[in-house]
């Protein structure tokens, strides 16, 4: 949540207001996240010095704007253009693909190719394992039960290719863009 709070504020100065709407109609498409989770992670970027206070609204309400500092540009570089991980590629690389144009266009190129490479490593996984359930004999008891598990591995293996192709196809777009 940190780092898309970044990309958010990257884009240019908001309240929290404004980042849970934010949140609500752009990230939301790829990433979820709560109005407590923003202002809880909010709050961890400020005591951080990743963002700071850039004005605070006279008034009862106070209404405070935030911004990021140098220190949260490199953090959210260095997210940017780190290891993809987590237990699931969408919720780690969709997030970063919807900030990829904050990037130079070179950093971009790399950025793709780790989150195909991730793709590529979970397909290796999802292959081998459909390697290792063709040689088990299933119970009779259990073959429908196994028919929708193995039915859902073939779709993982389905999304897994199509990830590969469609990650390969974004970096060489991206590629011949940064050639121009």
């Amino acid at each position: 949540m940190a780092h898309v709070i970044l990309g958010l504020l990257l884009l240019r100065p908001q309240s929290l207001y404004e980042l849970i709407k934010n949140v609500e109609v752009g990230v939301s498409l790829v990433y979820s996240a709560s109005s407590g989770s923003i202002k809880r992670a909010l709050d961890s970027l400020l005591s951080k010095g990743l963002i700071e206070i850039v004005r605070v609204d006279p008034g009862g309400r106070g209404k405070k704007t935030y911004r990021t500092t140098k220190a949260g540009r490199q953090e959210f570089h260095e997210w940017m253009t780190g290891e993809i991980t987590g237990p699931q590629l969408e919720l780690a690389a969709l997030p970063r693909l919807f900030f990829l144009g904050l990037l130079e266009p070179e950093d971009r190129v790399p950025v793709l190719r780790r989150m195909q490479e991730r793709a590529t490593a979970d397909l290796a996984e999802f292959t081998a394992l459909q390697e290792r359930l063709e040689t088990m004999q299933v119970p009779a008891e259990f073959s429908d039960v196994f028919a929708y598990q193995r039915a859902t591995l073939d779709y993982g293996i389905t999304m897994g290719r199509h990830a590969v192709a469609w990650f390969d196809a974004l970096a060489q777009g991206a590629g011949a863009a940064s050639d121009r």
